[in-house]
């Protein structure tokens, strides 16, 4: 949060380029959220990529194949179960993340309030019902993604 304050260099520099701060924004917010779901993602890409053949990638490039193009065709395709679980992971960190948004994003209603600060804030006030609302749709949401992985599993 330091970093992108006003007082900061690259906050000034964010600043004199947007013509605005970057603190209690959407922005912040996709940020906080990035920063704190990026290990997981990380993570699984890195065990997908280390489970990948390297025999199948030398074959492709002895075919002619460029880096680019194992990367892309190869690479990827053989990753890509590791590869779907870390974004459902991630995604599913991002959004029941609270603290990084509340300190870097704020609480504001319709512009920077995300799930987790929406059930917090109903609890806050009173509003149990409301809570329990935002609590079953994140957990509902959470629940399909995983079923879709699920889904993707068994078809390959």
């Amino acid at each position: 949060m330091i970093v992108f304050g006003i007082n900061s260099p690259v906050g000034e520099f964010i600043e004199l380029l947007f013509g605005q701060t970057i603190l209690f924004t959407k922005t912040a917010a996709v940020i906080a959220s990035v920063v704190v779901a990026f290990p997981l993602m990380y993570q699984a890409a890195k065990t997908g990529f280390s489970g990948v053949n390297q025999d199948i990638e030398e074959a492709a490039r002895v075919d002619g194949a460029g880096e680019r193009k194992v990367f892309y065709y190869v690479s990827i395709p053989l990753a890509v179960k590791s590869l779907m679980m870390g974004i459902v992971l991630s995604f599913t960190r991002a959004l029941g993340e609270f603290g990084a948004t509340l300190m870097f994003a704020g609480n504001i209603p319709g512009k920077t309030q995300t799930i987790s600060t929406a059930i917090y804030l109903a609890l806050e006030s009173g509003e149990n019902r409301l809570a329990w609302q935002y609590v079953f749709v994140s957990i509902s949401l959470s629940f399909l993604l995983l079923l879709l992985i699920r889904g993707m599993e068994k078809r390959s």
